[in-house]
């Protein structure tokens, strides 16, 4: 496991030590290269910090084949602010979070709803293609 972020910055959110969403605040800004994922997450997120000058080696990614079971998705408040309501596994109610502009949340397992409380722009990542609505189960 990697060293995780200051707390307060960075919240790993869990229902029976599941790991159910990773909230990420705005105001973290690392120094120096952090991994805020533990290596269990399907989809890794960290802050990569490169000196002035610093470059990345031109690469490609070579074609590794992963089993993945669920959706975990990714969502960056690029603009306005939101609540997110979390429910467990076993669809119980968790609680609500709020979130703000450059907040990040990773969405990892369970259920959410979200409620904009201005014009909002969500930037949203997960893996795709995106099927349509029959690979949802509505909560409500």
């Amino acid at each position: 496991m990697r060293p995780l972020p200051p707390d307060g910055l960075v919240e790993h959110i869990q229902w029976h030590n599941q790991h159910i969403a990773t909230l990420i605040r705005s105001e973290f800004s690392p120094e120096s290269t952090t991994f805020v994922t533990p290596d269990s997450y399907y989809q890794q997120a960290g802050f990569v910090v490169y000196p002035r000058g610093g470059s990345v080696q031109t690469h490609t990614h070579l074609p590794l084949q992963r089993h993945l079971v669920g959706t975990p998705e990714t969502l960056i408040v690029l603009r306005g602010s939101a609540e997110v309501d979390l429910y467990g596994l076993d669809k119980s109610f968790m609680g609500t979070w709020n979130l703000r502009r450059l907040d990040i949340l990773l969405l990892v397992s369970g259920g959410h709803g979200l409620r904009f409380l201005e014009d909002t722009t969500l930037l949203e990542i997960k893996q795709g293609p995106y099927t349509g609505l029959a690979e949802k189960e509505p909560l409500r």
